[in-house]
């Protein structure tokens, strides 16, 4: 049993890998899926299709390795998604996701009934229309027949390791999105639960996020022809998994992930701190750590938006090769990422993003550059506020799409003001589920040791100070965009 399978629950596909004892990726699979939107602001999957996919990679995996060559595996997950099971434990309705909009009216009902205060106390975190809470309290004023038929809620990797094994928890980094969950005393908020008129009964038992979940049901292992046992452990929530595989453990360094969306992270232990709801506060899937974190709606996905609207089908590499030809400012060109609206620091679902600075000598170099830098100011939106209640650190750990490109690498570097690093072998949240698995099975003693043993970086990137200089002065522009466009968005959301 020399081997973990981590396998990472995305929005658009499943990604599985096989590492070894020494941390080494030997194997890899992924699936992708489509997720429905059946109306404006509505975002939906039948989580079935993620178990089908997850049956699928096991398929793949065991096809080419004895059972008793894989010690156990782990889950990483998209956050906030809801999805509900019944008495017999058959799905009542599709997932709602985490991108879903459609609880702007549930959101303000749960503030004013709450009011952020008692919010902040009970969870330290204000709720938006992305998380679990406000989608309970969709399903109970939109759909109360299939609200009365819930039993259980879980979110998506928890749906997946139920399926596996028949046993239904879930743990502390997911949970805390939620907004159901006490951060700070690591359990279901009564209080909460009691003034909506949740019944708790619904909220599945907490284990840690490397804690055994079960072992793949006998029916499961013949229709996979394998034989023996296959241990499950339960997992955490993608951003913490994806901090865990960039090995993220302590307040030594932050993170910062460029996926679809973006992330800032950093460990927050000082048991003093109360969040003031500009950024998040959640458990760690490290035992006994929690961070804080702020995020962009729109980061790969502006750049996917780009591409698409220059009808390019070049892959990202090429699209992104004559970027070099635009000076640092894209020759006085600015974009806001906010095409989703914005998460850190406005919570604002209804501001749009925006070109600023177009002129006839602008260029496609000068756009697409534009872009990776108002990405990166908005991550430097969340750092501000972080670096103001954590460690002071200089290194930054780049994971994610942002992570693969030099030029984007040093423009982080510059608007940052900081070194940045990247992994060695970076395979997202995925690896980070990997090292739960490794935990989980006992083969190390601490996350510090697995991290010693597993984690590798290379060279960092250290910034240019003249750079730094010329992008603090862009940033000081970019931060007035914010209040001179939200009032034009909103006029113009009635010519859509």
């Amino acid at each position: 049993m020399n081997n973990v399978i981590g396998m990472d629950i995305g929005t658009s596909g499943l990604k599985t890998i096989v590492v070894d004892e020494y941390g080494q990726v030997i194997d890899s699979y992924s699936v992708e899926y489509k997720t429905e939107h059946p109306h404006t602001g509505y975002s939906e999957i039948n989580p079935n299709i993620w178990y089908e996919a997850a049956l699928e990679s096991l398929a793949y995996v065991f096809g080419k390795y004895k059972s008793s060559e894989i010690a156990g595996l782990s889950f990483s997950g998209q956050m906030h998604g809801l999805v509900v099971v019944d008495k017999q434990g058959e799905v009542i309705r599709p997932a709602i996701l985490w991108n879903d909009t459609r609880t702007h009216k549930e959101v303000e009902w749960i503030k004013s009934e709450l009011g952020l205060s008692l919010l902040l106390k009970e969870t330290q975190n204000t709720v938006l229309e992305g998380f679990t809470l406000p989608k309970l309290i969709w399903l109970k004023n939109n759909e109360p027949g299939h609200y009365q038929q819930i039993d259980r809620f879980m979110l998506p990797k928890d749906y997946v390791a139920y399926k596996l094994t028949g046993n239904i928890f879930t743990e502390p980094s997911d949970a805390s999105g939620t907004i159901m969950f006490n951060v700070k005393k690591g359990q279901w908020s009564t209080t909460i639960l009691d003034k909506l008129e949740i019944n708790p009964h619904i909220c599945p038992d907490i284990i840690p996020s490397h804690g055994y979940n079960g072992a793949i049901k006998e029916s499961i292992m013949q229709k996979l022809n394998v034989n023996g046992d296959i241990k499950v452990y339960q997992g955490g929530a993608d951003n913490a998994c994806g901090a865990l595989g960039a090995g993220i453990t302590d307040a030594q360094k932050r993170l910062v992930s460029i996926g679809t969306s973006g992330v800032a992270l950093a460990i927050q232990n000082d048991k003093t701190y109360e969040n003031d709801g500009k950024v998040h506060y959640f458990h760690h899937c490290v035992p006994e750590q929690k961070y804080i974190m702020g995020v962009t709606l729109s980061a790969g996905y502006s750049l996917e938006w780009l591409k698409n609207v220059l009808n390019s089908k070049e892959n990202f590499d090429h699209f992104l090769k004559e970027i070099t030809s635009s000076q640092k400012g894209s020759n006085g060109l600015l974009y806001t990422p906010y095409l989703l609206g914005e998460r850190t620091p406005y919570n604002d679902s209804s501001v749009r993003g925006s070109f600023i600075g177009l002129d006839a000598n602008t260029t496609m170099a000068d756009m697409k550059r534009a872009v990776l830098e108002g990405v990166t100011f908005s991550i430097k939106d969340s750092l501000e506020i972080i670096k103001n209640d954590v460690h002071d650190s200089r290194e930054i750990v780049s994971i994610g799409g942002g992570a693969k490109n030099k030029t984007w690498l040093q423009i982080q570097a510059d608007i940052f003001d900081t070194d940045i690093t990247t992994r060695t072998e970076e395979q997202g949240p995925a690896y980070g589920a990997a090292m739960l698995a490794a935990m989980g099975v006992g083969w190390f003693d601490s996350f510090k040791e697995l991290s010693a043993a597993w984690i590798a970086y290379n060279d960092s990137i250290s910034s240019n100070k003249a750079d730094v200089q010329v992008y603090k002065d862009i940033y000081n522009v970019y931060t007035e965009v914010y209040e001179n466009t939200q009032a034009l968005s909103k006029k113009l959301v009635q010519f859509k």
